[in-house]
């Protein structure tokens, strides 16, 4: 147990596009991106991964309206959906774009065109297909996470401590942590308790990714000093603890 201590319409990029890559494009080409509320924007800020879809479209006499939605999975495990609505005002004119955090507000957007009003528009069921991300497990908090595992790897007196590349991975990719303290099997059965703490140290990434941390802080040297381990896995943390536990007793 723990406790707390795009496919898009628009001249789609040869790569993949990141979630931030993606809304500064978006944001890029709406003419009033600016009334956006500062919340939204806020928690876009943590998307993990991002999914665009046609939903509605109307063309007539030269005519056309478009509705699109854009959807992000944030770093909570919940979604956010912007609706875009691309348009002409006359024939030949070429397009322009607005957003809407509201679906409410689209359609009174859209209620502003100048489009014949008995030509049936034609709606796609909505079906958001995310990139395969799957929820965070923590309750994550952006900090100066990648500051935080560089100190947590520098007290690391373990020869087996993770390496480099796992060093050079959490500088670059951590944005959020989360540390929990974890209880269990501390020492082998049968033995008095000895002085021994484990805690998993999570990081998520920038990609959606999660890398944890197992640290081990105990007094079981021979002069009773303070020392602090970590490792990659919680089995190899635990069997440190025991090798720890039968070398003192």
């Amino acid at each position: 147990m723990s406790v707390p201590y795009e496919t898009t319409a628009y001249e789609p990029p040869e790569s993949p596009e990141s979630p931030e890559e993606h809304l500064a494009r978006l944001l890029g080409r709406t003419l009033n991106s600016f009334e956006l509320p500062d919340e939204v924007i806020r928690r876009l800020d943590c998307a993990l991964a991002h999914d665009s879809s046609l939903h509605s479209a109307h063309h007539s006499a030269g005519l056309h309206r478009e509705t699109y939605r854009h959807t992000w999975l944030l770093a909570d495990g919940s979604a956010l959906t912007l609706w875009e609505l691309v348009h002409n005002t006359a024939p030949g004119c070429g397009p322009q774009h607005e957003v809407y955090a509201e679906e409410e507000e689209l359609r009174a957007a859209t209620a502003r065109l100048p489009l014949t009003p008995d030509t049936p528009d034609f709606e796609l069921p909505v079906t958001v297909q995310l990139s395969p991300v799957h929820p965070p497990r923590h309750a994550y908090v952006p900090d100066d996470s990648a500051d935080h595992a560089r100190r947590l790897l520098r007290r690391a007196e373990n020869p087996d401590r993770p390496d480099a590349a796992t060093a050079a991975l959490l500088a670059r990719e951590a944005f959020a942590h989360q540390i929990t303290q974890a209880f269990g099997r501390p020492y082998r059965a049968g033995r008095g308790a000895l002085p021994f703490s484990l805690y998993e140290h999570a990081f998520l990434l920038r990609d959606g990714k999660e890398i944890s941390l197992w640290e081990v802080e105990h007094t079981a040297t021979p002069d009773g000093r303070h020392m602090c381990e970590v490792y990659v896995s919680e089995d190899e943390a635990r069997e440190a603890m025991e090798r720890r536990a039968a070398q003192v007793l």
